[in-house]
């Protein structure tokens, strides 16, 4: 089982001899060296090893080094564990990934969107314009920065098709499915055959990409132009749509929760998510000292919340609380649907100190932050300083009961903040479920299509779930086709075009073998079934629809798994 994973990553008109205490194959000296070469194998094959060779092959081997990040989690399980407390390891990362995932979902709902809100707000914006652009990217930020960082290693891209298409697979058939059984309804006949158009469309390019084996700017160029194209055709189709119904004077039968085909709410699934909840409010604005203000405005749980809640929901706070103090005190929130938009003078003022130091300390996993201008001062002192200054400035310009003129510039240092508060838990994510997969022998491509498409979508899940039990099942099951088209176009597109500026002249794509042509034939195949049978029920679903959705999605999974086992394989020779 072990030995399929033992093949070199040279290429095959290079000759290689074997290591015979180790089975793995090492590269040829480059012409004209005497000096062997470090084995250069898939890192996977570490476990095959002896107990005592496995931390030098780690450090050795240049594909078990980690590109950013904070930690280097293959050498913690094989270097600073003993191999007797390699499953307690494993364990401990299992429960790091969990609570990662947990702080993508709270950044995301309660900084990240809220903010998005406000920018959206302040541009004035229409709800059409917001909803497929600034909140559907609040929305797929855990999936967008996920495959960004995936799509920086050409060892990690498959884990970002994976996730990207393992998520298409999930929402398009468990979460259209689910809302189908909580709550049937009628499905809006238009903006359903748009959606699922330009899905599969995006499928197809995402395909042909893989088919090719790599990425190129244009294509790169190609993936963000054709969800440009989807955003006008939203504005366009629901100018259309509007001035048909002022034309004709038809109006919803009253009493009908629905609101209309226009879709003007078609935000994202996370639609009652941009609401940073109420344990961040406060009963009475404005009461006490700075000091008070500030331990209110730090202060993430409501006692009046608490009490009503029940064990669950007070453990989950428990388990959150550390993210949510740090993030309170790390990422300003704007609220413009409060008279004083969230405005706290001394917690504002402090953000202006720490949000910046962040910010430096985020980008690049702090690369950045520790190089030294002149030789003499660090960037992260200079921000210090500045920053102080600034917040000096604003603390004695301000007061507490009123928000200054230009307090909405706090939702772009919020957005700035938080985003790479994603990204650093992004890369750390990505980081850990390779560690994992080594350890397992896993695929990257299940690992994506699994772990990482479940823990960034199942925040979605909920929240549609919600909605379709609150009688909106109709917006839910928009959302299903409206996010993921965004995080498929936006995902590939950006992240693959940030790879070609940075120098790259394209985006290597290496499928992991039938696993990923089973998961692009699986999401296709929902999209066809779906695009044929929703208008053949004449767009009224039903549970046993929703049944249908869930079997195909338990059998899709059932197929991935034996073939990532090689007991579904193709025929060698």
């Amino acid at each position: 089982m072990a030995g399929r994973w033992l093949g070199p990553l040279v290429t095959k008109a290079a000759s290689g001899a074997r290591d015979l205490s180790t089975g793995v194959h090492v590269g040829p000296p480059f012409p004209g060296s005497a000096v062997s070469q470090t084995p250069l194998a898939d890192c996977r094959a570490v476990c095959g090893l002896n107990a005592s060779e496995r931390c030098g092959f780690i450090r050795t081997n240049p594909d078990c080094r980690t590109e950013g990040g904070y930690l280097d989690y293959l050498e913690g399980l094989f270097c600073h564990f003993p191999p007797s407390l390699l499953p307690l390891a494993v364990t401990l990362h299992v429960f790091w990934l969990f609570y990662l995932f947990l702080i993508l979902g709270v950044t995301a709902a309660k900084f990240f969107c809220p903010n998005l809100s406000a920018i959206s707000t302040t541009l004035k914006l229409s709800h059409n314009v917001a909803g497929v652009t600034f909140l559907a990217f609040g929305n797929g930020a855990p999936d967008i920065f996920s495959a960004m960082v995936a799509f920086s290693d050409p060892r990690t891209a498959s884990l970002a098709i994976g996730a990207l298409f393992g998520a298409g697979v999930l929402v398009t058939t468990v979460v259209a499915g689910g809302i189908t059984i909580l709550h049937p309804f009628t499905a809006a006949s238009r903006p359903f055959l748009r959606d699922i158009t330009f899905y599969m469309v995006a499928v197809f390019l995402t395909f042909t990409a893989l088919y090719h084996g790599r990425v190129t700017l244009l294509w790169a160029l190609g993936y963000l132009g054709l969800y440009v194209f989807y955003v006008l055709t939203v504005i366009i189709c629901t100018w259309i749509y509007q001035r048909q119904q002022r034309r004709s004077l038809v109006y919803s039968v009253p009493g009908t929760p629905e609101l209309s085909d226009s879709e003007d709410d078609r935000v994202s699934s996370n639609t009652n998510s941009y609401d940073y909840g109420e344990e961040y409010r406060p009963l009475l604005a404005h009461q006490g000292s700075t000091a008070q203000i500030l331990a209110k405005a730090l202060n993430p749980v409501d006692t009046k919340r608490w009490r009503s809640q029940s064990a669950s929901w007070r453990l989950l706070k428990v388990f959150k609380l550390p993210v949510e103090v740090l993030l309170l005190l790390t990422v300003p929130v704007v609220d413009p649907d409060r008279d004083d938009r969230n405005w706290k003078r001394p917690l504002n003022c402090l953000q202006l100190v720490i949000s910046p130091l962040v910010l430096v300390l985020t980008l690049q996993s702090g690369a950045y932050a520790v190089y030294e201008i002149g030789g003499l001062v660090p960037i992260w002192a200079v921000v210090v300083i500045v920053g102080t200054a600034l917040a000096s400035v604003v603390f004695f310009a301000t007061s507490n009961s009123e928000p200054p003129r230009l307090h909405w510039l706090f939702a772009f240092l919020g957005f700035l903040t938080s985003a790479l508060w994603i990204n650093a838990a992004a890369t750390e994510v990505v980081n850990v479920l390779r560690s994992l997969g080594v350890v397992f022998r896993l695929s990257n491509t299940v690992l994506g299509l699994t772990l990482l498409a479940w823990g960034n979508s199942i925040g979605d899940a909920f929240s549609d779930f919600t909605l379709a039990r609150q009688g909106y099942p109709r917006m839910a099951f928009s959302a299903c086709f409206g996010g993921i088209i965004f995080n498929i176009l936006v995902g590939v597109g950006l992240g693959c075009l940030l790879q070609i500026v940075r120098g790259h002249m394209e985006v290597k794509l290496e499928p992991d073998g039938l696993l990923v042509w089973v998961l692009a034939g699986a999401l296709g195949l929902s999209l066809v079934l779906s695009l044929v049978s929703v208008p053949l029920q004449c767009f009224q679903l039903s549970k046993g629809y929703g049944c249908c959705l869930l079997l195909f999605y338990s059998s899709f999974l059932v197929v991935a798994l034996l073939t990532e086992f090689r007991v579904i394989h193709l025929k060698s020779g």
